[in-house]
């Protein structure tokens, strides 16, 4: 798979977790599609991930399950 940002072989796809929110209306959602490139090291996500992470949250609670969530302050 050739990298859309230096034109090289060597994409691999990721599987990633991200946050969005916080308190009470914290989303997290798993195993998103990430790009990286073991040439340049970029990371980036497809205009075809960005759409369906866009439909996630416009869906959430048809969705979502909900899960209970350790949470650590670093300092």
């Amino acid at each position: 798979m050739l990298c859309d940002i230096c034109g090289n072989e060597g994409v691999r796809i990721r599987r990633i977790t991200r946050t969005y929110g916080k308190g009470k209306d914290l989303l997290v959602v798993e195993k998103i599609p990430m790009l990286t490139c073991s040439h340049c090291g970029e990371s980036y996500l497809t205009a075809e991930t960005l759409h369906e992470m866009e439909q996630i949250k416009l869906n959430r609670k048809s969705l979502a399950v909900e899960r209970p969530v350790e949470v650590v302050n670093f300092g």
